[in-house]
């Protein structure tokens, strides 16, 4: 595994550095695996350490099962999942407690279709359409710094069954912002698994969906 890091000014222009890596390995995701198909992919989560909180941002691959037909159903649409961590220490964090949102194909191009002074916020719900609605959610807002140098990424998590809520934010420079969004880009057809249908032998292979809406259930697994 090659890991790459650096150290840059703060946006707030305190003595605290902003560090940022990518780690990149040519290993197989199995976790994310398709199922009857085999090949390795290169994994390359970015992420953003800063004092009091970090985020990393990786892919997680769609799921496929091949039936008997030949037709190729999709068990799990895939998203760009955002992974929050409380700062416990100076270059330390909180690995155990970890926070996640998984974004849709769909947020992910609202996330690429931001400008210089965008703004957009994203609420999940696992109970939306049953009687616990609401009970447990969280949201993921990014909103331009004030200086129009960079970005806050903050999420929150609130749990009324269990009286607890949750909140870290992460702000980001605007290179760093950019690199998000370019990510984001050239993650999108892979986690839509559009590079499946137009890289098997013999041409296109269409897929059939049996999932509706899109399974994001990744996010909420501790």
């Amino acid at each position: 595994m090659l890991k790459l890091s650096r150290l840059l000014p703060s946006i707030s222009g305190s003595r605290d550095c902003l560090r940022h890596s990518a780690a990149f390995s040519t290993a197989t995701n199995n976790k994310y695996a398709a199922k009857g198909y085999t090949s390795n992919r290169i994994f390359a989560p970015y992420s953003v350490y800063k004092g009091k909180a970090a985020f990393s941002l990786s892919p997680c691959l769609p799921t496929f099962t091949k039936l008997d037909s030949g037709a190729v159903v999709v068990d799990r649409r895939g998203s760009m999942m955002m992974i929050f961590m409380h700062s416990i220490g100076e270059r330390k964090y909180d690995w155990e407690n970890k926070q996640r949102f998984a974004l849709s194909a769909t947020e992910v191009g609202s996330l690429i279709s931001m400008g210089p002074q965008d703004s957009c916020e994203f609420f999940h719900d696992p109970s939306m359409l049953s009687s616990n609605a609401g009970q447990v959610r969280k949201s993921l807002s990014i909103k331009p710094h004030a200086s129009s140098n960079g970005y806050f990424v903050s999420l929150t998590v609130v749990n009324n069954l269990l009286n607890t809520k949750d909140y870290l934010s992460v702000p980001v420079t605007t290179a760093e912002f950019a690199v998000m969004k370019t990510a984001c880009s050239f993650a999108l057809p892979h986690i839509m698994g559009w590079d499946r249908m137009t890289h098997q032998s013999g041409g296109t292979v269409g897929l059939q969906s049996k999932v509706e809406p899109p399974a994001l259930d990744l996010e909420w697994d501790k």
